[in-house]
């Protein structure tokens, strides 16, 4: 990838809109960009001015070729033969003070697809290359604007569905993750210092660092890495969502209890046992994550083939899930069918749901279970707010939202930080082994190069290529 030239690309959504925007990066940029346009007023560093896109054309005069002469001599000046094609409003970026840190010209058209791709062509005909995906943001990248965990909050900003997961997301952009990781890598940097001065100005009477000091050194860059670690179980949550399965037994309220939760009548509710023979999915938001309801077939003896498959299919998507909710009949005794199912769940993360509060006889069912439990009425919408609590509580999510920003939210990053941790505990077996200083150093700096690998200070091609992209084109 050349990186010195200018690109362009579409930079909104696929489709027909109100607005399309086309983005053009690099030191031609401006000189690409110009000929194309009749403007009111000329390109000024961070306003946006009016104008029209033109087709460019040749200069004509009645008189022939306008030349220096007879331009001092007052001849009219030349007609163009420029057909208007839109009317646009264009931005410009004047270096260092871009998205890429080079010049950046943003074209916005009407978002007729067939008017951006025609500005795309223009661009390309006088000298510009197509943007890779994600390549502007990689030259922020490489042009070190952002550091690599800013590069992907970029990403997830763009994906994300929820108001919670772009304000997260933001956090990152803003350098949350990379703030955390500094005090943390500016401790293992100290270390590694002390250790090399003791080993290269032995003979200087400098110390050579007493073991108790380094275990002790080696355990305060562990403990705040391991709460980082920690971190990623509502983090991933945070990023990618949690799939929550409702289970029980026939008729006692799974469909109406998933419907209130959506808000919708989105599974067929009757009083026949047996009416749900699928899975019936639905995505909503609870406390500002995705979650992904999966409303089951009632488990009990299959009584035909089809409800064989839907309760086989239920059984499938207890154990995918991240979360369960069991659902009971508060109306009715504990029934063996219940037990095998609370059997079915043992040790897993989930939520005794004692449904049909409502009903006048609703003093069952008395069992003894660890889980937590709700007492809810699908039918009135009684408890239905608890229980959202509860989920959220399940989930970490009520205290995340108050959490200290920078938690992990990224695979890549969780990997990194093992690595990291992996390698401190091969440093400290080191120091307990009585293994030379020499040798303990490779392991610290296997645990400083993993955490610079999440920030972008030492990374390969490869691993960039992978990470940018799964940008969109224009981002």
């Amino acid at each position: 990838m050349i990186l010195d030239d200018t690109i362009v690309a579409i930079a909104t959504p696929a489709g027909r809109g109100g607005i399309g925007v086309v983005r053009l990066a690099g030191a031609d940029a401006r000189a690409i960009a110009e000929p194309m346009l009749r403007l009111k007023h000329s390109l000024e560093a961070g306003r946006a001015v009016f104008g029209e896109l033109i087709e460019p054309g040749e200069d004509v005069s009645p008189e022939g070729p306008l030349t220096h002469e007879s331009s001092r001599a007052g001849a009219p000046a030349p007609r163009q033969h420029q057909d208007r094609i839109d009317e646009v409003v264009v931005t410009y970026f004047a270096k260092p003070h871009s998205y890429t840190t080079d010049d950046i010209v943003e074209i916005s058209a009407h978002g007729a697809p067939v008017v951006l791709r025609h500005i795309v062509e223009l661009a390309v005909a006088r000298g510009a290359r197509l943007a890779e995906p994600g390549e502007f943001t990689m030259r922020a990248f490489l042009n070190r604007r952002i550091d690599l965990t800013q590069a992907e909050a970029v990403r997830d900003l763009i994906e994300s569905q929820t108001l919670f997961q772009a304000k997260v997301a933001a956090q990152q952009l803003e350098g949350a993750l990379s703030k955390r990781l500094q005090p943390i890598k500016q401790d293992l940097v100290t270390l590694i210092a002390q250790l090399e001065a003791g080993i290269d100005f032995a003979e200087d009477d400098v110390s050579i660092m007493a073991d108790a000091a380094i275990l002790g050194h080696i355990a305060r860059v562990r403990v705040p890495l391991e709460e980082l670690a920690a971190s990623f179980a509502f983090g991933k949550i945070v990023h990618e969502g949690l799939t929550l399965a409702i289970v029980g037994r026939p008729n006692v309220g799974k469909s109406s209890l998933f419907n209130r939760l959506v808000e919708r009548e989105r599974a067929i509710v009757t009083a026949t046992p047996g009416t749900t023979r699928d899975l019936v999915s639905e995505t909503v938001t609870i406390g500002g994550i995705p979650v992904k309801l999966m409303d089951t077939a009632g488990i009990r003896r299959a009584l035909d083939e089809a409800e064989s498959i839907g309760i086989r299919k239920s059984m499938e998507a207890l154990a995918d899930s991240d979360l369960v909710l069991v659902v009971l009949d508060a109306s009715h005794p504990v029934t063996a069918e219940d037990g095998e199912l609370l059997a079915h769940v043992e040790g897993r993360e989930a939520i005794l749901v004692e449904n049909k509060a409502d009903c006048a006889s609703a003093q069952f069912p008395v069992l003894s279970s660890p889980l937590p439990r709700v007492r809810t009425s699908a039918l009135t919408g009684s408890g239905v707010a608890e229980l959202r609590s509860e989920i959220l509580h399940h989930i970490g999510g009520d205290a995340g939202a108050q959490r200290e920003s920078g938690f992990l939210t990224n695979v890549r990053h969780q990997g990194l930080v093992r690595d990291s941790l992996a390698a401190l505990e091969a440093a400290r077996e080191a120091v307990g082994n009585r293994i030379p200083h020499e040798m303990l150093l490779l392991d610290l700096y296997n645990a400083l190069r993993s955490l610079d690998e999440m920030t972008g200070v030492t990374t390969n091609d490869d691993i960039l290529n992978l990470i940018f992209s799964t940008f969109c084109i224009g981002k």
